[in-house]
């Protein structure tokens, strides 16, 4: 499972003194943690899709920030640090995302449906490609064609 394999890289991190990577892959593992104990609830196991699924929302979190303090940085460089030390670690959970669909095996997926409705469109990549696709993307390039 995914989230072993994170659990895993933490430990290495750790005993490679990484404290980037350390800290980033923890934060990354207490969510997994936290969503697997309110699956329980449900009498439902933690997936791998849902371990993704986290992934992928802490790089967009990352990317955000990163963004955030650029714009600080504009009024003091001290901030630059930061936002290196942010988009290494945007870098260090992308290894763990499956390889991203891109613009044109998008288009080309859309083309090959019969239901090119917006809905059926974003259903279909949602069951079939969680995780190896960006759903902006996705509702970008549909309204494209």
């Amino acid at each position: 499972m995914l989230f072993d394999t994170l659990k895993k890289d933490k430990m290495q991190a750790m005993k490679n003194h990484d404290a980037l990577a350390k800290d980033i892959l923890g934060i990354a593992i207490n969510k997994c943690m936290l969503l697997s104990i309110e699956k329980k609830t449900k009498n439902e196991e933690l997936t791998d899709a849902d371990t993704l699924q986290l992934i992928q929302k802490t790089i967009k979190e990352l990317e955000e920030e990163a963004n955030n303090f650029k714009v600080a940085a504009t009024h003091d460089p001290k901030y630059l640090e930061k936002v290196d030390e942010l988009l290494k670690q945007q870098q260090i959970l992308s290894a763990y995302l499956p390889k991203q669909l891109s613009k044109d095996e998008i288009k080309e997926i859309i083309f090959k449906l019969d239901d090119k409705s917006v809905p059926a469109v974003m259903k279909y990549f949602k069951a079939n490609y969680a995780g190896s696709v960006d759903m902006k993307l996705v509702n970008q390039t549909l309204k494209e064609i």
